[in-house]
């Protein structure tokens, strides 16, 4: 009884030593320090060689002459990031939130598909979700900046969405008449592969989309002559989505351009922004046209 009570409580003690707990959340949730950028660059190294090993894995011919090294690599690296993720829980200040994070779920999701696959086949190949964790990058190398230009992008085809949804259900129409009417022209042709409405509906969105995969073809003049005339179609419309949504970025670019600052005049605030980034002083929402 004495020793289980001794190990109880060095492992109360340890669960419950708070200056230990600071210094691996220095470590491995900051990047400010030099261990901490170490141990950040340590991590996505980590990452890109487990991605690389399920990578190779799939590749039979080269699999099954390292299928030994690979597994221990597996195994080696799952080991690695299921410790992390307990470590990650034990100096975090809100457990819980951690867990429930975006990158706590992904943590925990990096390091399931080994379990799983004791009890179901293929689902170590799961591995590849350790990619998102590239995303920390993000942090290491303070590129959280270029976000905002990502958020730009987002909101612009939030906006752009109605019409592009109106153009989208206009080229749905204009695919299934071409489709019908290309199955009226070639669906009597013998051997003919335009042989239902679907399959000529399939042939029109690959042609239209300038794809041309060639399983389907025409073989009438007219059938052909319709093909270039849809070929066409497609290069003059494959490019409105792209100008909807740079249109509405112009928008966005010169209404964040457009924000005055009433005190000393100076524009190029964010949307949201509420006080002036140069001077400080309050943005007057009517006057910088918000």
């Amino acid at each position: 009884m004495k020793l289980f009570s001794g190990i109880w409580e060095r492992v109360d003690a340890f669960l419950h030593d708070e200056k230990l707990k600071k210094k691996l959340y220095i470590i491995i949730f900051e990047s400010d320090t030099p261990m901490g950028k170490l141990f950040d660059t340590c991590l996505i190294g980590f990452i890109i060689a487990s991605v690389l090993v399920v990578v190779l894995e799939s590749i039979r011919s080269f699999s099954y002459h390292y299928t030994l090294g690979l597994r221990i690599l597996e195994y080696v690296f799952t080991a690695f990031f299921t410790f992390e993720y307990l470590v990650r829980i034990y100096c975090s200040p809100k457990p819980k939130k951690y867990i429930f994070s975006f990158f706590g779920i992904v943590d925990l999701l990096s390091t399931l598909p080994v379990y799983l696959s004791f009890f179901f086949a293929g689902t170590r190949y799961l591995l590849v979700i350790r990619a998102f964790r590239l995303i920390r990058v993000f942090r290491v190398f303070k590129l959280f900046n270029f976000l905002k230009e990502g958020n730009m992008l987002l909101k612009s085809l939030r906006i752009s969405a109605p019409k592009i949804f109106v153009f989208f259900f206009f080229v749905l129409i204009l695919v299934t008449s071409i489709g019908t009417i290309m199955y009226m022209i070639e669906g009597n042709q013998p051997g003919t592969q335009f042989n239902n409405i679907p399959n000529s509906i399939y042939w029109a969105i690959v042609t239209m989309t300038t794809v041309g995969y060639g399983d389907i073809t025409p073989v009438t003049p007219v059938g052909r002559f319709l093909s270039a005339i849809v070929m066409l179609i497609g290069y003059t419309i494959i490019a409105v989505p792209t100008g909807i949504v740079s249109a509405t970025m112009v928008g966005e670019q010169r209404k964040k351009n457009r924000m005055e600052c009433p005190h000393c005049h100076r524009t190029g605030h964010e949307e949201e922004a509420e006080y002036c980034k140069y001077c400080g002083s309050k943005l007057d929402q009517e006057e910088t046209g918000k």
